[in-house]
């Protein structure tokens, strides 16, 4: 019980920290986001964001890109990396979404692992970003900070997932996965995390590990927390969206 109480005020002070956390790909529709995930491994988000504008005028539905001319397709999405192995899974994946869900993303987890390029990972991040269903994204930020704030020892993301399913609510699943994501990018970085500069450093077991000076600590900071971008952060926190950010002129990279 004592852990259980623990990992749920991590998601209070996360959630008091971060009000703002959203999915940091943008889309809007089921198949934006699920295209926009796959395109995700082994690059940020920023640069997905950077290519689906073009890629998802070209190609607006599943249908669309099933048809799509694959050299042409690699060309949009070069930028992302892996691209030849990309498309051809896009290119499967939106296949398959015609011929056996009429071209719609179906809004259930068995059925998105049958996808093509579609793990636990991507099919947890369309549930509850795109249809409201809770659902655990265990990317490598998740998973380690859920071995750092010691909510799993495990190394298996499945195995993690579940860990961390029986100390969070239901409910807050989804929510949870963003803000924990979201520290992960901007605080408890893989090399040196600034734990001087850690909401939670007092309910983190490894606390200390990149050093405890604030000062050292806020340098390290990402995104809307870097030094000289209060501005960012302030709007971040009244609730401005990502498109009205922009719109001001924001940059949302690091």
């Amino acid at each position: 019980m004592a852990r259980k109480r623990r990992s749920r005020r991590i998601n209070r002070e996360l959630a008091e920290a971060y009000p703002y956390a959203v999915a940091e790909l943008d889309f809007r529709n089921p198949y934006q986001l699920l295209v926009a995930t796959v395109l995700s491994a082994q690059t940020t988000d920023v640069r997905v964001n950077m290519v689906t504008p073009a890629l998802f005028a070209a190609y607006p539905d599943a249908r669309a890109l099933a048809e799509a001319d694959e050299a042409r397709l690699q060309e949009l999405i070069q930028p992302t990396g892996f691209f030849r192995a990309k498309s051809r899974s896009l290119l499967a994946l939106a296949n398959k979404l015609v011929d056996d869900f009429d071209g719609e993303v179906p809004p259930k987890l068995d059925a998105l692992v049958t996808l093509p390029g579609v793990g636990r990972k991507t099919a947890n991040v369309v549930l509850g970003n795109a249809f409201g269903i809770p659902g655990l994204t265990v990317d490598t930020h998740f998973g380690r900070l859920s071995r750092r704030l010691e909510l799993t020892t495990s190394e298996d993301p499945v195995q993690v997932e579940k860990d961390v399913a029986e100390l969070i609510e239901r409910s807050e699943w989804t929510m949870f996965s963003h803000r924990l994501i979201f520290h992960g990018r901007r605080v408890c970085h893989a090399r040196k995390p600034a734990c001087g500069a850690c909401v939670i450093a007092g309910l983190c077991p490894s606390a200390g590990i990149g050093g405890t000076d604030p000062t050292a600590a806020r340098k390290l900071l990402k995104y809307e927390l870097a030094p000289g971008r209060e501005a960012l952060l302030a709007r971040a926190r009244e609730g401005a969206t990502r498109d009205e950010l922009r719109a001001e002129g924001f940059s949302l990279g690091t």
